[in-house]
């Protein structure tokens, strides 16, 4: 963590499989140093530094880490920056903290996965997969980001059913959203982005489609982007 004499902390939620350590996050880093800010990262178990298997975790575990970590460490009305499926842990954690009285200062998503358990992954399985992951428990994704597979586990799709949001209810953050997203995004399409605006209707909302842009949006002007719409809700006009 990197402290501040100021708020608000700018807390990073990476994605599945991701790590703190990863280029987005790092630059954010970079920033805080420069500026000052209060900077705040974590690894979900299973995920780079920390402990546990990655098989074992599930969106209410990872939920729960992140949630720990902000009430004990971000102070006062943090910033939450998710990727993919940090964008759904960010928008569930938004849900939590504005029950329990604490309000953020906003909210940045990149490529926002929202309940990407059921409205991305789950439909596009081929039935022998889905048969495999309710028969054995687990079934071995390829990917493309990665040399190794990933586990793809019953226990984290059935678990994905318990935090849907899409379709649900309208979320009410009370706070400023920027949504950062790639047009040529083959994981998180940008339609998939439009929905996740179309669930928050009280807040303001600003949506950067990028054209060329893809699902890790890690180039430097992705990179630049990213900078300018933390830098925005941190300090606003």
């Amino acid at each position: 963590m990197r402290r501040a004499g100021h708020e608000p902390c700018v807390v990073w939620l990476g994605g599945f499989r991701s790590d703190m350590t990863a280029t987005k996050a790092q630059a954010l880093d970079d920033w805080a140093a420069r500026t000052g800010a209060a900077f705040l990262r974590m690894d979900y178990s299973g995920h780079g530094r920390s402990g546990g298997r990655f098989e074992d975790g599930t969106v209410s575990r990872w939920l729960e880490e992140a949630l720990a970590v902000i009430r004990a460490e971000a102070g006062p009305r943090p910033i939450l920056v998710g990727s993919s499926m940090g964008g759904w842990i960010a928008l569930l954690a938004a849900r939590a903290l504005r029950a329990e009285g604490r309000g953020l200062s906003g909210l940045v998503l990149i490529a926002p996965a929202a309940d990407f358990t059921q409205a991305l992954m789950w439909p596009a399985f081929p039935e022998a997969v889905r048969a495999e992951i309710m028969e054995k428990g687990v079934w071995l994704r390829p990917s493309a980001y990665s040399d190794e597979p990933y586990p793809i586990t019953r226990a984290l799709i059935e678990d994905g059913r318990r935090h849907l949001l899409l379709d649900g209810a309208p979320l009410t953050t009370g706070c400023p959203v920027h949504i950062l997203q790639g047009m040529q995004d083959p994981d998180v399409p940008w339609r998939h982005a439009l929905r996740v605006v179309e669930m928050l209707p009280g807040d303001e909302v600003v949506t950067t489609l990028i054209k060329d842009g893809d699902h890790r949006l890690s180039r430097p002007q992705d990179i630049e982007r990213l900078v300018e719409a933390v830098a925005g809700v941190a300090r606003p006009a």
